[in-house]
């Protein structure tokens, strides 16, 4: 099978190298592989010269945005600035952060699941960070059914159907629902362990805080939904502040007429989905 990757990096001088050595010491080697130097101040792109001067498949191009490393937007819009230098001659699209080490069977598994799993859509392994104690440990705060965003693989026709990546906050949530809704799986693989060399939201502006209600407001969620999402998510990253933040920003989007991200039928179909996944974890 044939798989491009783009990677979205943002002043990643720190991890760069490590990400873009395990991408090349891959057992099944992409056909293309754009890095995005997305408006970096660092030495990232020195970096990433070094390797396309080496590794032919690696390709860089520059985008310029926000020097603010914001979840959300700035992100998916590096990633489209790559996808536009690629063809469609794949069979999944990879996106990827650059502050992560892929073992290196990673994308030998995700070809195997796609041919075990013909209604394959969103494919991933599971998040690791290090502890103080300097060990590798599971960090992944959402259910265990969900590819995080730092590293995701799309079918072809998973990713035409969803209508590609959102440009907002709550992308990496709304491509899974979407994914669903057109009867694709989302497949996680427990043995496909990343390691995660960036704490989660560790470098995001206080501008960023109220995205996450926004979202929830753009998926239509409801109210009450956002509150039980956001209390488990302050939950999950013990800090409850968050949970505060999270609802100041549904409301704000409310109160101004944001946007949805989904169109009504896609929302009622997100909405009785969270719901049926709550009762099951209840009862």
């Amino acid at each position: 099978m044939k798989y491009y990757i783009v990677i979205c990096a943002h002043n990643e001088e720190e991890f760069i190298e490590k990400t873009l050595q395990s991408v090349i010491d891959q057992s099944v080697l992409p056909e293309k592989v754009i890095i995005v130097n997305d408006h970096s101040t660092d030495n990232t792109e020195s970096i990433i010269d070094g390797f396309t001067r080496e590794y032919g498949l690696l390709s860089k191009i520059n985008n310029y945005s926000s020097e603010l490393h914001m979840p959300g937007s700035k992100v998916v819009q590096a990633f489209y600035k790559g996808l536009s230098e690629l063809d469609e001659a794949y069979d999944f699209i990879v996106k990827l952060d650059a502050d992560i080490i892929l073992p290196q069977n990673y994308f030998e598994r995700i070809i195997e699941l796609i041919q075990l799993n013909p209604k394959a859509g969103i494919l991933g392994g599971f998040a690791y960070e290090q502890g103080k104690d300097k060990s590798w440990q599971l960090n992944h705060p959402m259910n265990k059914d969900h590819v995080r965003g730092a590293f995701k693989a799309y079918t072809k026709n998973c990713f035409k159907a969803i209508g590609g990546l959102k440009k907002a906050m709550g992308w990496d949530t709304i491509d899974e629902l979407l994914a669903r809704y057109h009867g694709y799986s989302v497949i996680t693989d427990s043995s496909l362990k990343v390691k995660h060399l960036r704490p989660l939201g560790s470098s995001y502006p206080k501008q960023a805080r109220f995205l996450q209600g926004k979202a929830m407001y753009g998926m239509r969620y409801g109210l009450i939904l956002s509150v039980i999402s956001s209390l488990k998510m302050a939950y999950a990253r013990k800090n409850f502040g968050l949970f505060g933040n999270t609802i100041q920003g549904y409301l704000q989007a409310k109160r101004k007429k944001a946007p949805f991200l989904v169109n009504e039928k896609e929302g009622g179909f997100i909405r009785n989905y969270r719901w049926k996944s709550i009762k099951n974890k209840l009862f």
